[in-house]
């Protein structure tokens, strides 16, 4: 997305063989040659094409890289696909949107506001490489960015319209990439929309090896991401925390970092914990009632496992397994069956030869009397056959059915009914399958595998009965299902996740040697009250610095990364006072890391908006599940009091609007609410 005033010259001799490889960009990853705010221009001025002298909008520059992508695309006489990289420097204090959701929700509210936002951006499969045209807002024909008059319709598009349509594509939620990083290192993994969300080429995966290594390089100190990711349709965070332990952001280091509604990580993976060591013993446990679809289901994947599926976790690890595989191999007549040829006595050596052919006999009686071609599900023919021996062999015996061998030329047939997903046998015409030569005593069988089709039918299926609170079934005693339910919940409302890069290090080897120092500053004369909660700046000084020259090297970081600190000069080095600014830092400090210094900001600079991300407004959040900042959830203000509560936490329901009446826990007077947000 580029949005300079005219084309970059350098982009027409670009050839793909002089692209980098987006699979290992930047390659090799080396210590951060210093804090974020030099880093990105020094990559800036090393990688990317240099944005034109003229823009048309000055506090939005862009430049951008252009990688190939060979190995990914299909055909091998295929040119590599390019993915362009668009880089947006974003002039804070001239933005449209100066605060930051993303750092009030987070927990870094408290953050002063950074002079730039550099947001990184691949946009989707099919848009023009690096967006510099947009459509004509009365005709839709194409028009490059700088063209103000449409030669088509003669239309005239004024420059808030362009500014418009510029800042609609950093708010595009279609993009393959999106994150932004603040001046101070600390950043928001905005957006990632692999082949599920529209890439014909990256997958997620991809996509978060090239962001991750991209922060190592840059120097980036943290990055947070609100997992609101689907897969399958279903609800990702959810899902794979009970078969991973973690969230899909987890592989890449992210990690709990803060929950709604007060929830802390102790509580996340207690939640994990309890959610994924759910005995599927439980549900199969019902006595004389009749056998439900979820019994069957459970029952049918337990059968087709190799290895035995005890817990919640188990089962849907296995199942996505399956998934996995029905998608990598396309059906054919070798991969549409599970090849399992192990005998039942293999299983069990306990159940005799003649309990199993007795059991196969009463299954085959009821096969031969169905009429024609009808199929028979897996519940009604277990139905039909219960008082013939215990359940545990007759769902080994069911799994062992297809294929096997009946009177008359007939063979078991099998398969998944494509509507309702249920394993279904009928007698076909043909021979049993080879043995491949093993004799194992009673004969094997083949099991046929569901199709991926049927595969996400159950997996949804399962996911909503075992997993999702508001459809879980009825099982066990009350408080072990209100325990299931209140961890499902928990997981659901934990969506931020934190990775620090731990990037404040430049590496012992730096040739000429430096002296590095992670620095703080304090206003004079500020309160406690109205104090920013700024993250140290690492300072690089040579050798031979001075207290004077880390004075001036401290005032100059804090006044390129902050607003508030644009006019910041430091006056004093804390811990040290009576020293002469003479003095070498080396032989001042010795092995020293951190020191703090004093200063003041001149004029009135440092007393406006920018002082904090949260924004000007004073609000109090007060719930009565112990939240006591801004967590992204819905939340209601008390009209006696003030004071900002969630709506769930008071008993309105989240499709419920406001005005609505509700009890505040603080002031305990009924108040009518007018005011929400979230």
């Amino acid at each position: 997305m580029v949005v300079n005033g005219r084309p970059l010259k350098r982009m027409k001799r670009r050839v793909t063989a002089d692209l980098c490889d987006f699979l290992t960009f930047p390659s090799g990853f080396e210590p951060p040659r210093g804090p974020f705010r030099t880093n990105i221009k020094a990559f800036l001025m090393e990688h990317a094409l240099v944005p034109p002298p003229s823009s048309l909008f000055p506090h939005l520059m862009t430049w951008q890289i252009s990688f190939r992508v060979g190995d990914l695309k299909e055909g091998l006489d295929s040119a590599p696909a390019v993915v362009c990289l668009d880089i947006v420097e974003e002039d804070v204090a001239k933005s449209r949107s100066v605060y930051c959701d993303q750092c009030r929700v987070v927990g870094w509210s408290g953050h002063p506001v950074c002079c730039k936002r550099y947001h990184f951006i691949i946009k989707a499969d099919g848009s023009s490489i690096g967006g510099y045209h947009k459509p004509c807002t009365c005709c839709g024909d194409i028009l490059h960015i700088s063209e103000l008059r449409c030669k088509t319709c003669n239309h005239v598009t004024t420059t808030d319209d362009v500014e418009d349509w510029i800042y609609h594509q950093l708010e595009d939620t279609t993009h393959l990439l999106h994150g932004v990083v603040h001046a101070n290192g600390y950043g928001h993994l905005l957006r990632v929309n692999g082949r599920e969300g529209g890439s014909k080429i990256l997958s997620g995966c991809h996509i978060m090896d090239f962001w991750d290594r991209l922060c190592k390089t840059l120097g980036v100190r943290k990055v947070s991401v609100m997992d609101v990711s689907k897969k399958y349709g279903l609800e990702y965070r959810l899902l794979h925390a009970i078969t991973k332990g973690r969230p899909w952001y987890g592989d890449w280091g992210y990690e709990f970092g803060a929950g709604s509604f007060a929830l802390t990580v102790d509580a996340y993976k207690s939640a994990v914990e309890t959610l994924s060591s759910i005995p599927l013993s439980i549900f199969l446990s019902q006595g004389r009632k009749p056998r439900t679809r979820l019994q069957d289901v459970i029952s049918f994947y337990q059968s087709l496992s190799d290895h035995e599926l005890v817990n919640t976790r188990d089962l849907f690890c296995y199942l996505i397994s399956l998934i996995q595989n029905a998608h990598k191999s396309p059906p054919s007549v070798e991969d549409s069956t599970c090849k399992k040829r192990r005998s039942c006595t293999e299983i069990i050596p306990s159940w005799s030869k003649t309990d199993v052919e007795r059991v196969e006999e009463a299954m085959l009686r009821v096969l031969r009397a169905v009429s024609g071609s009808t199929w028979v599900s897996w519940r009604t023919l277990r139905g039909a056959v219960c008082k013939v021996a215990p359940p545990e062999l007759l769902d080994l015996c069911l799994k062992e059915l297809g294929g096997k061998p009946a009177a008359d030329g007939m063979v078991v047939g099998t398969r998944c009914n494509p509507d309702s997903g249920a394993f279904e046998y009928r007698l076909e015409p043909g021979n049993p399958p080879p043995s491949n030569g093993v004799n194992i005593g009673i004969g094997s069988s083949i099991i046929t595998c569901p199709s991926e089709e049927n595969l996400m039918q159950d997996l949804r299926f399962l996911y909503e009965c075992l997993l999702h609170p508001r459809t879980m079934v009825s099982y066990g005693t009350e408080a072990t299902r209100d325990l299931a339910i209140g961890s499902a919940e928990k997981l659901l409302d934990c969506k931020q996740f934190v990775k620090e890069y731990m990037a404040e290090k430049v590496s012992s080897a730096t040739s000429p040697p430096v002296i590095c120092l992670s620095c703080d500053v304090e206003i004079i004369d500020q309160t406690e009250e109205n104090a920013p909660n700024h993250p140290p700046e690492l300072i690089i000084l040579p050798p031979n610095a001075t207290v004077s020259d880390l004075k001036l090297e401290a005032s100059r970081a804090f006044q390129e990364v902050y607003l508030m600190f644009k006019k910041f000069h430091a006056e004093e080095l804390l811990g040290y006072s009576g020293v002469d600014d003479s003095t070498q830092v080396k032989l001042l400090l010795g092995s020293t890391e951190f020191v703090r210094l004093r200063g003041r900001c001149l004029g009135k600079n440092g007393l406006c908006k920018f002082r904090m991300e949260r924004g000007i407004e004073r609000w109090t959040v007060d719930c009565s599940c112990g939240a006591k900042d801004d967590d992204g959830e819905r939340m209601l203000a008390c009209d006696v009091c003030g004071v900002w509560q969630h709506t769930r936490c008071s008993g309105i329901p989240d499709s419920e609007s406001v005005p609505a009446k509700f009890v505040c826990h603080r002031c305990r007077v009924s108040s009518q609410v007018t005011n929400s947000s979230g």
